[in-house]
């Protein structure tokens, strides 16, 4: 079975589709996003799916994603922010190359504001964010081959940086 030639993890904003995109493009691979898949199979932003089915139903689908990406897609693979948080997502995930796009509040801020329907930030968007990332960082660590941060670089200049990381050639 294939895997993935690069899996980005990290929180909203850190430049997961963005970096995603130009990192296929440089490899010459395809680029997926588990997020887009789950839209694509439900017919319905995943805000929607928390109101209308719950963060149970949604994870489960998640899961589900993250498992036919994880064997069908040999390209660059970006997981949605929670994703890691499944003991079996993570089990999966062991081994491969991934990558954790470490970002800061006012990068995320700045990069895709925190006033856009994220049904996890619900309430004090950045202090949920902090406290979903307090949640998360052990496990984005522990997952990740490497840890790239994206504080005040552009797409391009992480990509590179992912690149470095994990010494694949640049095209």
């Amino acid at each position: 079975m294939a895997h993935p030639a690069v899996i980005l993890v990290g929180p909203p904003g850190a430049g997961k589709s963005s970096v995603g995109e130009v990192l296929a493009a440089r490899l010459g691979v395809g680029f997926r996003d588990t997020d887009a898949d789950i839209v694509a199979s439900v017919g319905k932003p995943i805000a929607d799916i928390f109101v209308d089915e719950g963060e149970p139903h949604f994870r489960a689908l998640e899961a589900a994603a993250v498992r036919a990406a994880v064997a069908e897609h040999a390209g660059v693979l970006a997981l949605g922010g929670g994703a890691v948080m499944r003991a079996e997502t993570e089990e999966l995930l062991s081994g491969l190359p991934v990558v954790f796009l470490d970002v800061e509040l006012h990068d995320a801020v700045k990069r895709v504001g925190l006033d856009a329907p994220r049904p996890l930030l619900v309430g004090n968007p950045r202090a949920r964010w902090r406290e979903l990332m307090e949640q998360r960082r052990p496990v984005y660590t522990r997952v990740a081959r490497a840890v790239v941060s994206t504080a005040g670089l552009t797409p391009d200049q992480v990509a590179d940086a992912v690149l470095d990381a994990l010494e694949l050639s640049k095209s």
